[in-house]
């Protein structure tokens, strides 16, 4: 409010009046853009909040069923046996590549 006072004012002094027309239309114009720009800006951030807290739940969800994975178990009580098979599956992977 005040600046509108302070606006008019101005205006009733002003010896230009097309400039002081076209810069309160420029101000008018900024403001708007801005509030607009802090509107997205909140959408943006509770968008990314939300999908943050997804992804956490996401991995938890996988680590818990990582933990009780019969793999998990399996590597854990065979490691040679499952460094084996990982070398294994390199090789085979790799010839299949390799032949084009």
């Amino acid at each position: 409010m005040a600046n509108t006072t302070a606006t008019s004012i101005k205006k009733s002094k002003s010896t230009h009046p097309v400039s002081d027309k076209v810069q309160d239309t420029l101000h008018e114009s900024v403001d708007t853009i801005a509030e607009k720009a802090a509107s997205t800006e909140d959408k943006l951030r509770e968008a990314a909040q939300s999908g943050s807290e997804n992804l956490a739940a996401k991995q938890k969800e996988m680590q818990d069923k990582w933990q009780q994975s019969a793999v998990k178990k399996y590597a854990t009580e065979n490691p040679v046996a499952t460094a084996g098979i990982a070398f294994a599956a390199g090789v085979l992977l790799t010839s299949l590549l390799r032949r084009k």
